[in-house]
C-alpha cells in the first residue's frame, strides 16, 4: 500500500497534494476525474497530464490488477478475482438485473468474523482494504464488462464495519459529484452486527441502506453460527438497527441464510416473526451457498416457501434472494481460495 495513495484521496486532499508537488492547482480536478469519473487503469491514459507528472502519480497510485473472472451461463453474473500490490487477492461480483447492474465488493482481504457457514472467514483476515482498493474493484469490473453499475453492495469478503474509516472514505468518493457520482441511496452496507459502529454509521447521516446479517432468531442458535453473537445480543443489535432506522429513515434489511435442519424450522420462523413484528424491516431469505470446507446445505424450496409464509403472517415484507452465479463459485471466498490465499 502507498504512503500517499492518490486513489484514496478526497478532492480537497488531492488539491493539497498537487500544491505540495508544485503543480498547477487545476491538475487536481483533472487527476480526480481521470481516476473516478473515467476510472482509467493506468496513468498513461491521462492524456492531458504532462509525462513528468504522470510518472510521479504512478508511484503514488494504488493499483488493483485483474487476475481472472468467471461468467455464469445461466444468469450472466460475473465473479472477478483481483490482486492487490502486496499479492492479496479479493473477490468482486458483477450482477446484471433488469432494473440495472449491481456490484458486490469486498472490504477486507479475508475475514475475521468466523461465521461457521462462510468460506470468506477460512484463514482469517489478512488486512483492511483501502478506499482506493475498494473503488478499484468497481472500476476494474466496469471496464472489463463494459457497462456501468447503478447499485453497490458492500457484502463481499470482510466485515465493512471493522474497516470503518476506509468504508466512509470509499462511500464519499464514490458519491462525489466530481467522481463516479453514484446516488447515496443506491449503496448497501452489510454487517454481522458491530453495534457501536452501527450507531456511528447512523450518526454519519449519509442515508445508505443498512443490512444486518442475522441468520438465527435466538442468541443461543446465533452463537453456534456467528461468533459476533458472543459480543452483542440480538436485543442490543436490533436496538442499534432501530436507532439507524430512526436516524436515517432508511428501512433495514435482515439477511437470513437458510440452512437445512439448522435454522429453517417453523419454530425458527415463528420466533423470527415475533422478533421483527412491527419494526418495518425487510427480510431477505438466502438459500445458503454450499462450501467445500463446510457441511451446510441449503433448505429445500418447500421449507423456504413455508418460512416466508410464516414471516408474512407477522406482517413482515419478505423476499427470497434469487441464487445467482451458483455455477461460478459465487459464494463469498470460494474463488479466492481456489486460486490460493496469500499468508
Amino acid at each position: 500500500m502507498k504512503d500517499q495513495d492518490i486513489s484514496s484521496m478526497y478532492l480537497e486532499e488531492l488539491n493539497e497534494y498537487v500544491i505540495e508537488q508544485g503543480w498547477p492547482k487545476f491538475r487536481a480536478k483533472q487527476i480526480y476525474e481521470w481516476l473516478h469519473k473515467k476510472h482509467i487503469d493506468s496513468v498513461d491514459k491521462m492524456t492531458n497530464i504532462p509525462k513528468d507528472i504522470r510518472s510521479v502519480l504512478d508511484e503514488n497510485l494504488c493499483k488493483v490488477s485483474y487476475v481472472t473472472h468467471q461468467t455464469s451461463v445461466s444468469d450472466g453474473t460475473s465473479k472477478f478475482l483481483f490482486s492487490m500490490e502486496d499479492g492479496q487477492r479479493i473477490e468482486t461480483v458483477f450482477m446484471p438485473y433488469h432494473h440495472g447492474n449491481s456490484i458486490c465488493i469486498s472490504s477486507q482481504a479475508g475475514c475475521a468474523m468466523g461465521c461457521a457457514f462462510c468460506a470468506s472467514t477460512i484463514g482469517g483476515c489478512k488486512r483492511n482494504l483501502t478506499a482506493g482498493e475498494m473503488l478499484g474493484q468497481i472500476y476494474m469490473a466496469v471496464n472489463t464488462v463494459g457497462e456501468d453499475i447503478s447499485n453497490v453492495v458492500v457484502m463481499g469478503t470482510g466485515e465493512p464495519l471493522q474497516n470503518y474509516d476506509n468504508l466512509i472514505r470509499f462511500i464519499k468518493i464514490l458519491t462525489s459529484e466530481e467522481g463516479y457520482n453514484l446516488s447515496i441511496r443506491n449503496i448497501t452496507v452489510s454487517s454481522c452486527g458491530i453495534v457501536p459502529n452501527i450507531r456511528r454509521l447512523a450518526d454519519e447521516g449519509m442515508g445508505i441502506t443498512f443490512a444486518l446479517s442475522l441468520h438465527a432468531p435466538t442468541d443461543e442458535k446465533r452463537k453456534t453460527l456467528m461468533p459476533i453473537a458472543n459480543s452483542y445480543s440480538i436485543k442490543e443489535t436490533l436496538e442499534a438497527t432501530d436507532y439507524y432506522f430512526n436516524k436515517t429513515g432508511r428501512r433495514i434489511t435482515i439477511e437470513y441464510s437458510l440452512m437445512g435442519g439448522i435454522n429453517d424450522s417453523d419454530q425458527d420462523a415463528e420466533t423470527l416473526g415475533r422478533l421483527l413484528k412491527g419494526r418495518g424491516y425487510h427480510v431477505n431469505l438466502i438459500p445458503v451457498n454450499p462450501v467445500d470446507e463446510r457441511s451446510f446445505t441449503p433448505s429445500s424450496k418447500a421449507k423456504i416457501a413455508e418460512f416466508k409464509k410464516i414471516l408474512e403472517k407477522y406482517g413482515i415484507n419478505v423476499t427470497i434472494r434469487r441464487g445467482m452465479g451458483s455455477d461460478i463459485d459465487a459464494a463469498c471466498g470460494q474463488l479466492r481460495r481456489k486460486y490460493g490465499v496469500i499468508t
